[in-house]
């Protein structure tokens, strides 16, 4: 249950992460940075609001390590499907590669 609850709220956050990062990219690209910024730190208390208690809830019963890995994998998963469907980038099989990565690091990081 743990797991669960870290994983659904480390996926929230990583959303509101992603587009605090990169929407302003395509929404704002014509503004002042200070009109993106604005709108990223606006976004990025959200993100704190369920990465902290995440981070908090994940670590009662994962190491640091882990849950970093953990965090990088959510990562990953958010971030390409918004860079394909909100920022329009065609889809490349170096995103394979990418998550194979990755998963071999979930891996090592989770097998003892």
């Amino acid at each position: 249950m743990i797991l669960l609850k870290t994983v659904a709220l480390l996926t929230l956050a990583n959303v509101f992460m992603t587009f605090a990062w990169y929407a302003h990219l395509r929404e704002l690209i014509g503004k002042p940075v200070w009109m993106a910024v604005l709108f990223s730190w606006s976004l990025a208390f959200f993100e704190y609001t369920l990465q902290v208690p995440a981070n908090r809830i994940g670590y009662s019963a994962l190491s640091l390590p882990q849950l970093k890995i953990l965090q990088e994998a959510i990562t990953l998963t958010v971030f390409v499907p918004f860079a394909i469907f909100f920022m329009g980038q065609s889809l490349k099989l170096d995103y394979l590669w990418a998550a194979l990565c990755i998963t071999g690091a979930v891996y090592f990081i989770f097998r003892s």
